[in-house]
């Protein structure tokens, strides 16, 4: 049955009056309008960044959104979430309008040592936000994306420079015999608040690095790893038997003390790993995993078929929060690919999903921001974060008619270098030279600070 096209709001607020169309329901059996959704999603992109990104322009630093506070909303990391974001939308539309921006954010923020660490971002560095660059690197390696200069560090060798820097044991607990043993920090340095939470998210991102660098390259140390990873996560009951995924825990109190919120980051993260693995090893224990993890965050995180950021939603998200349904969406899709089996369960809720996030897309002084809360039907607020979910959710239904992943005997044409980040410093006093007392008290107060409000969150969160 035709119902009202649920774009078109969306496109009548952009283009001003046209012929108004009549499309299938996203939710029926029909085909999905493809062009209407591509137009969609360059409409969300483009106010995104128009309405956000400054840095392309004189005085701004390219690759980052403004931030931290108190300068802004954002953090070092959620720039990097948002290439890999537009390098799906270029993949999944064909649209390279974008495409020279991505790639000189992405350049530009590579580290001294050729990776993603930058000392600029030292006091403040996660584990997990270095990750979030090295996926954007990762998905240019899969994808084909234009390789850089080959005078510069390669996208496929930047990954492998903070798989390498994450699995030194300076980023790990290696007392022999403890319950946390070989676990990753949550942060770099040992002056970071949040050096001894052991949380799934860290972990999470370097088994999902691991399993893609196994299926990119063949090698089956990255898949060791990956296994490892998942060994330890699961017998730290991060992971639970009904395969609810849990934040983390302290290595003071062995990793026991577990804190059982549930953000649907840490549970897709740990599914599109799995399907790598999967699509890699064909091992039915990776299916085993991919179902039982798939069922329970259908049952958490889509209640009514519409995504719910369960663990904050009903109250206050922080910004790094608001951005979670993006991933899920994007990861939710690229998992249909690696793994097929899960299309069937995958695709009637992201769907649905999307329908609802459009339907928020009335906001802002053009009249077509896109708001948060989208179970609610009622545009809320809008942000960098909003905006870039919904750009996810559009074109995760695209998926269908798009290539998957690359591997380097399939086509992928990024140079790896097996050896990268292997001599970065790891300590603030390897980078920055012998610290005093005096320095180190400021360096602590500087990292509370510029942390903010979001890791303060999590901080509390840990000893609460």
């Amino acid at each position: 049955m035709l119902v009202k096209n649920w774009i078109w709001p969306l496109l009548a607020a952009s283009q001003g009056a046209q012929a108004a169309l009549e499309y299938t329901n996203l939710c029926s059996p029909s085909p999905l309008p493809l062009e209407s959704i591509k137009k969609a999603a360059a409409i969300v992109a483009k106010d995104l960044l128009d309405t956000y990104y400054n840095g392309d322009k004189p005085g701004f630093v390219p690759g980052i959104l403004p931030g931290p506070p108190p300068d802004g909303d954002y953090y070092w990391w959620q720039g990097g979430a948002l290439w890999g974001t537009l390098l799906d939308y270029w993949h999944y539309t064909g649209d390279t309008q974008f495409n020279p921006i991505v790639k000189r954010a992405m350049m530009f923020q590579v580290g001294e040592n050729a990776d993603y660490n930058p000392r600029n971002w030292s006091a403040s560095m996660g584990n997990d936000d270095q990750s979030f660059w090295a996926f954007s690197a990762m998905l240019a390696t899969e994808l084909g994306f234009e390789d850089p200069p080959k005078d510069k560090p390669q996208w496929a060798a930047l990954v492998q420079a903070v798989y390498n820097e994450q699995t030194a044991p300076e980023r790990r607990v290696t007392t022999p015999g403890h319950n946390c043993e070989w676990g990753l920090r949550w942060q770099v340095f040992p002056a970071n608040n949040g050096f001894d939470y052991i949380n799934t998210i860290a972990n999470g991102c370097y088994f999902n690095i691991a399993a893609r660098l196994a299926r990119y390259f063949g090698n089956m140390t990255y898949a060791e790893n990956a296994e490892r990873t998942w060994n330890l996560i699961t017998r730290l009951k991060y992971v639970d038997d009904q395969y609810n995924v849990y934040d983390g825990a302290h290595e003071g109190d062995q990793c026991t003390k577990i804190n059982k919120f549930q953000f649907s980051y840490n549970a897709v993260i740990l599914l599109q790993g799995s399907a790598y693995m999967w699509n890699m090893t064909q091992k039915p224990e990776w299916e085993q995993r991919i179902n039982g993890l798939l069922d329970n965050i259908i049952k958490v995180f889509f209640p009514d078929k519409v995504a719910f950021e369960v663990a904050c939603e009903h109250a206050t998200c922080t910004t790094d929060m608001e951005s979670f349904k993006g991933y899920l969406h994007r990861w939710l899709a690229s998992t249909t690919q690696l793994a097929p089996f899960t299309r069937d369960k995958i695709m009637p809720v992201l769907k649905s999903s999307t329908a609802a996030a459009v339907k928020l897309c009335t906001g802002g002084a053009n009249g077509r921001m896109c708001g948060f809360k989208w179970s609610t039907g009622v545009f809320d607020e809008t942000g960098a974060m909003q905006q870039q979910n919904v750009i996810a959710a559009l074109t995760s239904l695209l998926v269908g008619s798009a290539k998957g992943p690359l591997t380097n005997s399939t086509g992928g044409t990024s140079v790896g270098n097996p050896n990268a980040g292997v001599d970065t410093p790891l300590t603030i006093e390897q980078r920055f030279g012998k610290i005093g007392g005096g320095d180190r008290a400021g360096a602590a107060i500087l990292t509370i600070l510029i942390v903010g409000a979001a890791s303060v969150m999590f901080w509390y969160m840990g000893t609460d």
